[in-house]
């Protein structure tokens, strides 16, 4: 399904029953908002919704533009530089330009997070590639080519590898 957008003077309004969402993994899913390319590049939204147990994303960055995180239900565990936070619902966090983050549900929970990037970036064609991989129809070399054109750089971090390991 695309996600279906009115767009007049300057506002865009996506209806929940007709946004795009893509199974990113056996744990979760996104819900496609808005892209770049209908805010005049101000910002890129999805909403990102976990299971209990999903891995997230792995820690990585942009260049380009700082991401937002506003937790909408449950609770996340968010890694910021070398700093593994625990948000919950109603809490708000910005990650500026080159700062190694990552997230997964905390332990025990499930949660449900609006993810906002400014200014905005054509991300929502990287979402569907996860969804491929997650199908099987694309590979995890798919994914490392598109770190420039996706401004999504894969980092090591050992801070998060052992949170995850932490229940």
């Amino acid at each position: 399904m695309n996600t279906s957008t009115t767009q007049q003077a300057g506002h865009v309004l996506v209806r929940a029953e007709t946004a795009e969402s893509l199974q990113d993994g056996a744990t979760s899913l996104i819900t496609l908002l808005a892209d770049a390319g209908v805010t005049g590049g101000a910002l890129t939204a999805n909403k990102a919704t976990f299971r209990e147990g999903s891995p997230g994303a792995p820690a990585h960055f942009h260049t380009r533009a700082t991401e937002m995180f506003l937790v909408l239900d449950g609770a996340m565990r968010v890694l910021v530089d070398d700093e593994v936070l625990t948000l919950r619902k109603g809490d708000f966090l910005t990650v500026p330009p080159t700062v190694p983050h990552a997230f997964a549900p905390a332990p025990g929970s499930e949660a449900e997070m609006l993810v906002v990037f400014t200014p905005g970036m054509d991300r929502f064609d990287y979402y569907r590639l996860l969804e491929r991989v997650h199908r099987g129809e694309a590979t995890v070399q798919d994914i490392r080519d598109s770190a420039q054109q996706y401004d999504n750089h894969y980092v090591e971090s050992p801070v998060w590898s052992k949170a995850l390991t932490e229940r």
